[in-house]
């Protein structure tokens, strides 16, 4: 089994912000940078905040990804957006897009953001909850390199591409829980599975094939095999490719085709952002009777009722600004490895 850490919040931001200066971004972005992460694992998404540190500063040492590029607005049509991120960093340039997609948004009622010539956005749910909580309907999705094979194919020709829908919402306490559905194409996010090898823990159901072309829930074999299954079978992977030329598409930037096996060079990812002005005041009782609807779904296990997406992220959030963050071992070892050398 893994072995988890607890660090502080504020002290984890404030090491990110110190490793993201020593790889070239200048003092804001670093700041803002450090603050995404360290939410990230704030969160529980411990796949995409600092274990994806490394893989960043690799791309930058290699000259993949450039730590002072700024995204562009590149085209304007209204309510619409081209953007060029000149493969800048990720989530910084994310960010930048749902910003805007919500300042058009709350002049059009509806806005977009297509982001081309960019790299990993690492978790792409922040830009989801960006939105949400300022009140704003949103949805969001980015290509990936080739990682999961079309149903019916057994090697990798589409991206497991992440989709993130948002659903403003504030509780009958006034506090803010947004309904945030963060998905990748493939049943495991390869995150995920390098997760689960890491602890020695078996997939909760099974999650790909392995190189004998049965279904398994070892994700080493899956990593092996490259054959994640993907969501909902032929739909999931119809999906991965209806996203992929959509948005390849709409913001001018790659499609997954396009990309090499390497996961450093996957820099020129084609990103869309989605704000939509939403009157969540007026649909609160709607919304709040579809949560009780679900919570009072009878359980499979007694006492463990069902819960809808992003209401895990609220509870793991206070536990880890009560308790601090916890991050496996393994990725705070690597990142002790890139403070050293900062």
């Amino acid at each position: 089994m893994g072995v988890m850490i607890r660090v502080p919040f504020d002290e984890l931001t404030r090491r990110i912000e110190s490793v993201l200066l020593g790889l070239g971004l200048t003092p804001p972005r670093a700041v803002l940078g450090a603050r995404l992460i360290a939410e990230t694992d704030r969160d529980g998404v411990r796949t995409h905040g600092v274990a994806r540190l490394p893989r960043l500063a690799e791309g930058i040492r290699l000259g993949y990804i450039s730590p002072t590029a700024e995204p562009e607005r590149v085209a304007s049509l209204g309510a619409m957006e081209r953007w060029a991120g000149h493969r800048g960093v990720g989530n910084l340039a994310a960010h930048a897009a749902m910003t805007r997609a919500i300042e058009l948004a709350a002049e059009y009622g509806i806005g977009a953001v297509a982001l081309g010539n960019t790299s990993h956005w690492m978790r792409g749910g922040a830009f989801g909850w960006l939105a949400a909580e300022q009140g704003f309907a949103a949805m969001c999705w980015s290509n990936t390199l080739p990682n999961l094979p079309p149903w019916g194919a057994t090697t990798p020709a589409l991206g497991n591409n992440p989709l993130i829908l948002a659903v403003p919402h504030v509780d009958e306490s006034g506090q803010q829980a947004p309904i945030v559905l963060d998905i990748a194409m493939s049943q495991f996010s390869y995150g995920s599975l390098s997760s689960y090898r890491q602890r020695g823990v078996p997939l909760p159901v099974p999650g790909g094939y392995d190189e004998h072309g049965e279904l398994t829930t070892d994700a080493g074999a899956i990593e092996e095999s490259k054959r994640a299954l993907p969501i909902g079978f032929w739909k999931g992977s119809g999906l991965a490719f209806v996203l992929d030329t959509m948005g390849a598409m709409l913001s001018g930037g790659k499609a997954t085709w396009q990309f090499g096996a390497d996961p450093l060079q996957e820099v020129g990812q084609s990103q869309i952002f989605l704000a939509m002005k939403a009157d969540e005041a007026g649909a609160r009782e709607m919304i709040q009777g579809a949560i009780d609807k679900v919570h009072d779904a009878t359980p499979v296990t007694e006492g463990k009722p069902a819960r809808y997406p992003g209401e895990g992220t609220i509870a793991v959030r206070a536990e880890s600004l009560r308790e601090g963050c916890a991050i496996e071992d393994a990725a705070w070892e690597a990142f002790l490895k890139l403070e050293a050398g900062a």
